[in-house]
């Protein structure tokens, strides 16, 4: 008759032997914001991990990075970012050959500089990015310099471009749930498609409202679903702005259509105050880092039309 221990006994030390199997057959992927890490959710199958690195309230321009966010890099699979011309503190780490071959820039272009080309750095970009322009979306100049607008997530035309190739790089990977990725980029083609046009339609009575942005963060979003935006308050994020651009700033506001200022949560906000301080104006806050957004596959459409809401909270009789 069998001993029941020792069976007992052989069945744990299988258990222990298969739980390490079942943890490595996972696939770990590190985001750099959460927008991304949003758009991940919205393609991966079930059995990928996700770990954004920018946390709430931070800035993707200018991040320090914890030891334990490290370490999340070098136990990735596959790392996604937009680029250089975003998250400037991960240029150098992932242009180098730990991470090079493993990291996929959702920014794409010809003249988009390499993750380790130090002239990416802050004030200093100069290259003119992204080669998407076959969308017919207007170009905007970065306000951190002349290159293209990196907010390319906040289009959702380029964002169903950042999906299609996640799912793509995701699909290169040893023992990937190809059929799972391909239906959960279908369906967010699908609901994206839907969200787009109940937001256009929901975003309509604001055809009139001049818009003012923070910084260029907005433009795209404004942009692809034809909102009026008159004026951007910062020409860096990093920097409070100069006395001239303040007074242009000011004479607009003064002739603006009910003016509506969208600030943000991730940068001081007492100077604005004081720009603004003696002028009518309603005020609204957006979070382009989606910091309050649940991370599941419809985080990133709940985001979009989170950002119509706070667009729609300019309108008069919205207004706090």
């Amino acid at each position: 008759m069998p001993n029941k221990s020792r069976a007992s006994a052989a069945a744990l030390g299988l258990a222990a032997l298969l739980s390490p199997l079942s943890a490595l057959a996972a696939t770990n992927v590190v985001t750099s914001i959460k927008p991304v890490e949003l758009l991940v959710k919205a393609v991966a199958s079930d059995d990928v991990n996700v770990t954004s690195l920018v946390p709430a309230g931070s800035s993707p321009h200018n991040y320090t990075m914890r030891p334990s966010q490290r370490r999340a890099l070098e136990n990735s699979d596959v790392i996604f970012w937009i680029g250089p011309e975003m998250e400037t503190f991960l240029s150098r780490l992932l242009g180098g050959e730990e991470f090079r071959e493993r990291t996929v820039s959702l920014m794409h272009g010809d003249d988009v500089p390499p993750a380790d080309d130090t002239d990416a750095h802050h004030d200093e970009h100069e290259e003119d990015h992204h080669g998407h322009d076959d969308h017919g979306h207007d170009d905007h100049g970065h306000d951190h310099g002349a290159g293209e607008d990196p907010h390319i997530w906040l289009d959702p035309v380029l964002a169903l471009d950042m999906a299609r190739d996640i799912h793509q790089a995701l699909s290169q990977l040893d023992g990937a749930d190809t059929k799972a990725l391909d239906a959960n980029l279908a369906r967010f083609e699908k609901t994206l498609k839907q969200a787009e046009e109940d937001i256009q339609h929901r975003l309509e009575p604001l055809a009139d409202i001049s818009l003012f942005a923070y910084h260029d963060a907005f433009t795209r979003y404004a942009g692809h679903f034809n909102l009026k935006l008159d004026g951007i308050l910062t020409l860096n994020p990093e920097l409070s702005p100069g006395a001239r651009h303040i007074a242009e700033v000011q004479d607009k506001l003064r002739k603006a259509n009910q003016p509506c200022l969208l600030t943000e949560p991730q940068f001081n906000r007492q100077w604005w105050r004081t720009i603004t301080e003696g002028l009518d104006i309603t005020f609204s806050t957006w979070d382009p880092l989606a910091t309050k957004i649940e991370s599941d596959r419809d985080g990133y459409v709940n985001f979009l039309q989170g950002i119509a809401d706070d667009a729609l909270t300019c309108l008069p009789e919205n207004a706090q």
